[in-house]
C-alpha cells in the first residue's frame, strides 16, 4: 500500500465508516496521516476527589474513578437541560453535571464505575465536575502512557477509532513521497538545519515519544507548509508586476466626498489614500496591502479604492470572509454612494440568498451594469464573471489564501490582471510580514482615530468570575451589550460546541431573567450563525456567548464588555484580535482576560494586553516571549489559514522556507518542487 490508497483498505472502514472519514476529510491513507492532532495531553493519572480543590478554577482537567451514589436527574433552565448525579470514591463525593446530554440517563446506573475526567467548578462551598467525559478502561489505559494526541471529531468518529486506523496506516505504509530529499543530503541546501524526514514527522506528529520529538515533527510539516505558501507567493509576484492597462485618474469627487465625511481622517488614512492613487494612476498595475490595526479606519480607505476605480468606469469587487461583515460593508457602501455618487451601482452576493436573487445579481454582474459587487466566497465561484473588471479587494485576506486571491484578480471574461488590495487587521511583525506578503507592497495605517476610547483592560483569576458577571449585568442596565467568549480547544469529544452552552446556562442562572443570552459555536450551520449575528447587530440579544468566529466579522458599537475566558489558551494576537469586537461607539469600553492557569508565565505573557492596546507593539512582544515550547494551545487561530503552521511558534521554519524558495528560484527548480509537494496529497494544504 501507499499514502495513495483509499481509507476502505485498512481493517475495520467499511462503507459507512468511510462516509464518516469523508466528512473529516480523510479519503486515503495519505489524508488520514496527514490528519493532524488540534492539540496534545499529558499522560493521565487517576486521582483522589479530595485532591479537586487544587484544580478548581484552572485549566487543568482532573482524572477520577468513580462510584454513581444517585439516579441522575434532569431539569430544564430555559432552553438547557441539565443532568446532573452524585458519585464518589473513597475519599468524598461530588456532584457531576453535563449540560444537554439527556441520553447519559441511561448510561449512569447508581452503583456503576466509571473514569471520569472534567475540570473542577465550585458552586458556594460544593465542588462539582463540569461536563466531564466519560472514559473507558482501555481509553484510559492508552491515555495514561504517553502525550495523547487530541482530534478534531465528527459524529460517529472518535479518538481512539482514530488512533486504531493510524496505527493501521503507519504499520502499511512504510514511506511517503518527500521533495526535500536531495536537499537534506550531505552536501545539500537543507543539510544540517535538523529538518525531519517527512514520513518521521508525520509518524511523529502522531505518537511522538517525547515532547522533543513532537516538537521536531510539528517543525518539519509546518516548513512544508511555509514552502509551499511561499514558492506560490514568489510565482504570483514574477507574474503580477506588470504595465497599467487600467489606469484610474483621480476625480476631484472623491476629495468633496472626504470633505463631507462625519469625521477628520487620520494622516495614515491620508497616506494610504495617497499610495492607493498613485498606484491607480501610475506605471503597474496595483498590488497593495492595507495593514492596520482594528479600529484604524481602513474600511473607508477601501471604499476610497473602489470609489476612484468605478468612477472610472470599471467594475469592482470587495469580498469579506463573512457574511456578517460583508452585508456591513455593504450598507455602509450603498449610504455613501447615495450620498456623493448616485449613478453607481452596487450589488451584494452571498450564499444565503435564493437561486434567483443569486442568478439576478450575476446577470447584473456580468452586463455590466453594476459598478461595485461586495460579498463573500460567492464571488469567486462559478458563474461569475465581471464585463470590464478593474479591482479588487478582498478584507482580512489572510483567511482567503493565495489561489483564492490570484482567482479574484482574475475576474473577468479574458482572465486579464486587475489592480488588487487586500486588507488585513491581524498584528503581523514586520519582520514576519515582509516574508509573508512578498507578493505585495505594503501600506501601514498607524494611527487611531482621537474619537476612538482606549479599552480598558485588566487579567483577573477566576475568584473574579462572579464579579465580572456583575459587571455585565451593570453595563446591560445601561443599555450596553456583552461578549463573552470561550476557547475553541476543548477536551471534549464534541469540541467547542459543549463549552458555549454549558457556559451560557451558567450565565443564566447567574443573571438577572430579563438579561436575553446566546449562544454561538462554529459547529453550527451558516444560517443559524448568521441569524444569531444578525440578531446581536439589531440588539435583540444583551450577551452573546461565543467561540472565536466572532474574530472577524461582527461590528456592534453598543458592545461594550467582553470577557474571555481560559484566556491563557489563546495567542496573543487573536486574543487582540477578539478584544477588536468592543470599543466601537461612544461608549467607554472593557475587557476583562481571565485567566486561569497556575502558570506566572501565562500571566506574565497576558500582561502584554493588559498594558497596551497596540496590535502590532503586542504582535512583536508575542513573537519574543514565544518559542517551540508554547506551539501547543496558543496557536493563533486561522493565521494565513495554515493548518500546522504559525507564524509566531514557527517563524524560525518560516525564514528557512523562505531562504529556501530563494534558493529553488535561483536554481530554476520552483516548478518541480512546488508541483512535486502539491501531488504528495489530493487536498490543497494551505492554498
Amino acid at each position: 500500500m501507499d499514502e495513495y490508497s483509499q481509507v476502505t483498505v485498512l481493517k475495520g472502514v467499511g462503507e459507512k465508516a468511510a462516509e464518516k472519514l469523508a466528512k473529516l476529510g480523510i479519503f486515503t491513507l495519505g489524508d488520514l496521516m496527514e490528519y493532524y492532532p488540534r492539540t496534545y495531553e499529558g499522560a493521565l493519572r487517576i486521582e483522589p476527589l479530595e485532591n479537586c480543590a487544587d484544580y478548581e478554577g484552572t485549566t487543568d482537567l482532573m482524572t477520577v474513578r468513580l462510584r454513581i451514589l444517585t439516579s441522575p436527574t434532569l431539569r430544564f433552565v430555559k432552553k438547557f437541560r441539565i443532568l446532573s448525579c452524585v458519585a464518589g470514591d473513597d475519599t468524598m463525593s461530588m456532584t457531576l453535571q453535563w449540560f444537554n446530554q439527556p441520553y447519559l440517563k441511561n448510561i449512569l446506573k447508581t452503583g456503576s464505575v466509571f473514569i471520569f475526567r472534567g475540570y473542577v467548578k465550585r458552586r458556594g462551598s460544593s465542588y462539582y465536575l463540569s461536563n466531564p467525559r466519560i472514559l473507558s478502561e482501555e481509553v484510559y489505559e492508552q491515555m495514561s502512557s504517553s502525550l495523547i494526541p487530541v482530534y478534531p471529531l465528527t459524529k460517529g468518529v472518535t479518538s481512539s477509532q482514530l488512533t486504531k486506523l493510524l496505527h493501521q496506516a503507519f504499520d502499511s505504509v512504510r514511506d511517503v513521497a518527500d521533495c526535500l530529499k536531495e536537499d537534506m543530503s550531505e552536501g545539500g541546501f537543507l543539510y544540517q538545519k535538523g529538518l525531519m524526514g517527512r514520513y518521521e514527522a508525520l509518524k511523529g506528529i502522531h505518537f511522538a515519544a517525547d515532547r522533543n520529538e513532537l516538537c521536531r515533527a510539528r517543525s518539519r510539516l509546518a516548513f512544508d507548509e511555509f514552502l509551499v505558501f511561499m514558492l506560490r507567493v514568489r510565482s504570483m509576484k514574477s507574474e503580477e508586476r506588470c504595465w497599467n492597462t487600467l489606469v484610474c485618474e483621480r476625480d476631484p469627487r472623491l476629495d468633496e466626498m472626504i470633505k463631507q465625511l462625519p469625521y477628520e481622517l487620520t494622516s495614515a488614512q491620508k497616506r494610504a489614500m495617497e499610495d492607493i492613487a498613485s498606484d491607480l494612476s501610475g506605471p503597474y498595475m496595483m498590488n497593495r496591502l492595507i495593514q492596520g490595526d482594528v479600529g484604524c479606519g481602513k474600511t473607508i480607505v477601501a471604499f476610497y479604492a473602489l470609489l476612484s476605480a468605478a468612477l472610472s468606469g470599471y467594475q469592482c469587487a470587495l469580498m469579506a470572509p463573512t457574511e456578517v461583515l460583508a452585508k456591513q460593508h455593504y450598507e455602509q457602501l450603498c449610504a455613501l454612494v447615495k450620498e456623493s455618487f448616485p449613478e453607481l451601482s452596487v450589488v451584494y452576493l452571498a450564499g444565503s440568498m435564493t437561486e434567483k436573487e443569486k442568478r439576478e445579481a450575476r446577470e447584473r454582474i456580468a452586463e455590466g451594469s453594476v459598478a461595485i459587487a461586495v460579498g463573500t466566497h460567492a464571488l469567486i465561484q462559478d458563474g461569475v464573471s465581471f464585463k470590464k473588471p478593474g479591482l479588487v479587494v478582498t478584507d482580512e485576506q489572510h483567511r482567503f489564501g493565495v489561489d483564492q486571491r490570484m482567482r479574484l484578480s482574475q475576474a473577468g471574461k479574458e482572465e486579464r490582471r486587475v489592480h488588487t488590495l487586500v486588507m488585513s487587521a491581524t498584528p503581523i511583525p514586520r519582520t514576519l510580514a515582509m516574508i509573508l506578503y512578498g507578493d505585495l507592497d505594503i501600506t501601514l495605517i498607524d494611527e487611531l482615530p482621537a474619537s476612538r476610547l482606549p479599552i480598558k483592560n485588566c487579567v483577573v483569576g477566576p475568584e473574579y468570575r462572579k464579579k465580572a458577571c456583575s459587571f455585565i449585568e451593570d453595563q446591560i442596565k445601561e443599555g450596553r451589550q456583552a461578549l463573552v467568549i470561550c476557547p475553541m480547544a476543548l477536551d471534549s469529544e464534541s469540541m467547542e460546541g459543549e463549552n458555549v452552552i454549558e457556559y451560557a446556562g451558567k450565565l443564566e442562572e447567574e443573571l438577572s431573567p430579563s438579561v436575553r443570552i446566546e449562544y454561538l459555536h462554529g459547529k453550527m450551520k451558516g444560517k443559524e450563525k448568521n441569524e444569531i449575528m444578525n440578531r446581536f447587530a439589531a440588539g435583540e440579544t444583551d450577551v452573546l456567548v461565543s467561540t472565536t468566529v466572532v474574530e472577524v466579522g461582527i461590528n456592534v458599537p453598543n458592545t461594550t464588555v467582553m470577557l474571555v475566558e481560559n484566556a491563557e489558551r489563546f495567542g496573543l494576537a487573536q486574543l487582540h484580535q477578539l478584544r477588536g469586537r468592543v470599543g466601537r461607539g461612544k461608549h467607554q469600553s472593557y475587557c476583562i482576560f481571565m485567566c486561569t492557569s497556575r502558570s506566572e508565565e501565562a500571566k506574565k505573557r497576558l500582561d502584554i494586553l493588559n498594558r497596551s492596546n497596540d496590535g502590532f507593539a503586542i504582535a512583536e512582544e508575542d513573537l519574543k516571549q514565544r518559542g517551540p515550547g508554547d506551539m501547543f494551545g496558543v496557536r493563533q487561530s486561522g493565521d494565513m489559514a495554515f493548518r500546522i503552521a504559525d507564524i509566531y511558534s514557527d517563524a524560525a521554519m518560516l525564514s528557512l522556507a523562505s531562504e529556501y524558495a530563494g534558493y529553488l528560484c535561483d536554481t530554476g527548480r520552483v516548478n518541480d518542487v512546488l508541483q512535486r509537494q502539491l501531488d504528495r496529497s489530493n487536498r490543497d494544504m494551505v492554498l
